[in-house]
């Protein structure tokens, strides 16, 4: 028997994360069943489920990912650059899909507590990355002073929410590249 190598094992893996993305995007959680899941990866459920125990493991490993690619951005360049890659990004299939596994993480926050308990660490994390960027910021002079760091981060995390919920409901990008430069000025120091 053929051994399969580390490098081949992980490419599979990625390929059935970004073909359940797409599943579950276009179809939510409860719609994208095995049968989908399988059509979308051309792969057959054993093959699917070697490389994760049952489809509320795969979701959950499309969300870390998801959620590790964020922190890695916010940590590196902030949250708004975030709204600004994924605006640039948001008529890309990838986009979409990434959009609709965000949606489909919010309804599974408020509706499985189950989840909701295995999600918190990577919503922690999210939010201390974008904590620790400020802190970053505000040490170096860029932020504003006057606000407190916990209320400018909840202003930003809110602000990333609502670009979500935009883009995902498929309205249109339009004009808000000039929207996230309000965003980014509302928490900048005043130039004197």
């Amino acid at each position: 028997m053929p051994r399969v190598s580390q490098n081949q094992l992980d490419a599979r893996r990625h390929e059935i994360l970004a073909a359940a993305r797409a599943a579950f995007a276009r179809y939510g959680y409860e719609g994208a069943t095995v049968r989908r899941l399988e059509e979308e990866t051309g792969l057959s459920r054993g093959a699917i489920f070697h490389h994760f125990r049952d489809k509320d493991s795969l979701f959950l490993a499309v969300a870390e990912d998801d959620a590790a690619a964020m922190v890695a951005t916010v940590a590196r360049n902030g949250l708004v650059q975030v709204m600004r890659d994924l605006l640039a990004q948001a008529a890309s299939p990838d986009t979409t899909g990434w959009l609709g596994s965000q949606l489909e993480v919010s309804r599974r926050l408020r509706t499985d507590p189950e989840f909701a308990k295995r999600w918190a660490v990577h919503s922690a994390a999210i939010a201390e990355a974008t904590r620790d960027r400020l802190a970053r910021q505000r040490a170096a002079g860029v932020l504003r002073e006057d606000v407190d760091l916990d209320v400018l981060a909840q202003f930003l995390e809110l602000a990333y929410d609502g670009l979500v919920l935009h883009l995902a409901m498929g309205r249109p990008a339009g004009d808000l590249g000039r929207v996230l430069d309000l965003v980014e000025e509302a928490v900048r120091q005043a130039s004197r």
